[in-house]
């Protein structure tokens, strides 16, 4: 097989990815130029046929790890929450109802073909919310779990479709799917004895690939439903994260292959072009309608819009659907998904100064009565607050306590919120990130505060707000790079940890200890 297949789309994706970041876009919006660049000129620089196939192959892999990463953040409890399943299931029932119509009163075609399109355009995309969710760090937060969970509701939703309008229908053997919490205890065995290496990583993508994929699609399943699965199995194990950690690069270097196959679908005629155009006008309807029913089920409006803002596009199961039942409609479908992800991809990425700026407003719309994301106003008479209870917040937790300080922490993940206070740790919910928190927080009584959260950005606002406030104790930070120091410094910082360089100090006071007991 000529090296083209793997030489051409690799450059191609790397050239095209630099050149977009450049202008302040995410990379896979240059992947996607570079679907329909290879689409144009590849034959002509000599790419083989069989590369379709090949990347086809590629994205396949790309989106059950992707999913199956996904799975072991989420707990199956978030899925049966009122705000997801009612939201779901609306927003499906309006946005399909909306655009069927619409599609048959503009055009001549049929009622079952303008109802699937409809289908098809009513989804979100799954790969995109995840992978920006994921890159923003915000997917264990409050409005990622709540746009993860809506996005599974949906898959779940398309599975249906697929099955109906196809004339499918699952095995006989897919009803072994409800036996599958029984494998949990191997599973953990299996976790167990992996290591922290190579053969971790190799059972990672063998149950995304195989017990989930492939498994799933034998009994008639979607095998993405199967390595979602998989993934939620293991997200109660304590080396979940760490799993999920080694996947990263494995997974994200497929994921282009999904980027490169969505232009490569096919050009475009100047009718799939004027479709996909007339759908990117209306995609902000999307958001809207997920924006006000997130509002309906009493979020706050930061919570709403940053959920909304997520689902706010069109989605890769719409090409799965035209795939199986609406072959023709193919390339105008895979523009409209392409030229989707070019908007809501640097949107999301301005997500939260959007906020910012239109907060006021937003605001207006909320409900009145008690939110389920509320966050606190008080930190009780506590002196030392950290905020982040990662590993990092977690072991300046215990230092702190174990000298009887009166300390509280801080983390926008629920679940882990959960969890600390079950271990005895003072932890309330609260995002650093969201303006809300900061007009209603009463620190008066805290005297020195820890920003140990993972994203920068978040550390950066934190320090700012905590200033603005009016905070004159000291503020100590953790960061990985110089780089970032400086920034934290000029934004209120007073002292910046480089975790890396604490780390070596700490080994190095270790050993002198053991060579010198009694004189550290």
């Amino acid at each position: 097989m000529s090296a083209l297949i793997e030489v051409l789309p690799l450059s191609f994706a790397f050239v095209f990815g630099m050149l977009v970041r450049q202008i302040g876009l995410p990379p896979l919006v240059g992947f996607l130029a570079a679907g329909f660049a290879l689409n144009a000129y590849g034959p002509g620089l000599g790419l083989p046929d069989e590369a379709g196939p090949v990347l086809e192959h590629v994205a396949h892999m790309g989106v059950l790890l992707l999913l199956f990463t996904v799975g072991l953040k989420l707990k199956l409890k978030s899925l049966l929450q009122p705000v997801v399943l009612g939201g779901a299931l609306l927003h499906f029932v309006f946005t399909t109802g909306v655009f069927a119509l619409g599609i048959l009163a503009l055009t001549q075609l049929d009622r079952q073909t303008a109802l699937l399109l409809g289908v098809a355009l009513a989804f979100s995309s799954t790969v995109l919310a995840a992978k920006v969710l994921e890159s923003k760090r915000e997917l264990r937060a409050f409005h990622g779990r709540v746009a993860i969970g809506i996005l599974i509701i949906q898959d779940l939703i398309a599975l249906a479709v697929l099955s109906l309008a196809g004339g499918h229908t699952p095995s006989p053997w897919a009803l072994g799917v409800f036996a599958l919490p029984l494998l949990k205890p191997l599973l953990y065995w299996l976790m167990d004895v992996a290591g922290h290496e190579e053969l971790l990583v190799l059972m990672g993508v063998i149950l995304a690939l195989a017990l989930g994929g492939l498994g799933f699609e034998l009994v008639g399943l979607s095998p993405e439903l199967g390595a979602l699965l998989m993934g939620v199995l293991l997200a109660e194990h304590p080396r979940a994260q760490e799993l999920s950690q080694a996947l990263w690069g494995l997974k994200e270097i497929l994921l282009i292959g999904f980027f490169l196959q969505i232009g490569m679908a096919g050009l475009p005629d100047a009718e799939a072009l004027t479709f996909a155009l007339v759908m990117a006008v209306i995609l902000p309807l999307k958001g809207l309608v997920f924006f006000f029913l997130l509002i309906l089920f009493r979020l706050r409006a930061r919570n709403a819009f940053l959920g909304a803002l997520s689902l706010t596009c069109y989605s890769e199961f719409g090409l799965i659907v035209a795939a199986g039942v609406l072959e023709e409609w193919l390339v105008p479908l895979a523009i409209t998904v392409a030229v989707s992800f070019v908007v809501a991809a640097p949107l999301n990425r301005l997500a939260h100064p959007l906020f910012d700026r239109l907060e006021t407003f937003l605001r207006r719309f909320e409900s009145h009565t008690k939110h389920p994301d509320e966050q606190p106003v008080s930190l009780g008479r506590s002196d030392l607050l950290i905020m982040g209870m990662g590993r990092t917040g977690s072991a300046a937790y215990d230092f702190l306590a174990e000298r009887k300080a009166r300390v509280v922490g801080l983390d926008a993940d629920p679940n882990k919120v959960s969890k600390h206070q079950k271990a005895g740790r003072r932890v309330v919910y609260a995002d650093a990130e969201d303006i809300g928190f900061w007009h209603a927080i009463d620190i008066s009584r805290i005297r020195a505060v820890i920003l140990a959260m993972p994203e920068m950005e978040g550390k950066v606002m934190a320090a700012r707000q905590l200033r603005r406030l009016g905070f004159g104790g000291p503020i100590v930070a953790n960061t990985l790079y110089d780089d970032e120091a400086e920034i934290l410094r000029e934004a209120g910082a007073d002292e910046t940890y480089l975790t890396m360089t604490g780390a070596g100090i700490g080994l190095a006071e270790k050993t002198w200890e053991a060579f010198h007991p009694g004189k550290a």
